[in-house]
């Protein structure tokens, strides 16, 4: 197992926690708290050992676009490709501003 920490420039905090996704068999779990204003934190604890230059580049292309409200974001994963990761990240900031978060798209 790996962990790897992640930090990215923010807006204001998320208006909610969200919870998506399993962790099983080529999946992985999303989970997002309001973070500190002007700052998202992203905890990866990942099964797949040297995949850091991975993560690195699909965190930075979802989070280096624009900016997005300020999260704590846990991901358990469990070898999910980056489809799978960019699919339930989408899901988990679909799911913010369903519930009134005003996460940006």
């Amino acid at each position: 197992m790996e962990q790897h920490r992640f930090e990215f420039a923010a807006g204001a905090p998320a208006a909610r926690r969200v919870l998506v996704g399993v962790v099983g068999s080529g999946d992985l779990e999303v989970i997002i708290e309001p973070g500190a204003t002007g700052k998202t934190s992203i905890d990866v604890t990942t099964s797949v050992n040297g995949y850091g230059r991975v993560w690195d580049a699909q965190l930075t292309r979802v989070f280096s676009a624009e900016p997005r409200a300020a999260m704590n974001i846990r991901i358990h994963d469990f070898g999910a490709t980056p489809g799978v990761v960019g699919m339930r990240l989408a899901e988990a900031f679909e799911a913010l501003a369903q519930a009134g978060g005003k996460e940006p798209t």
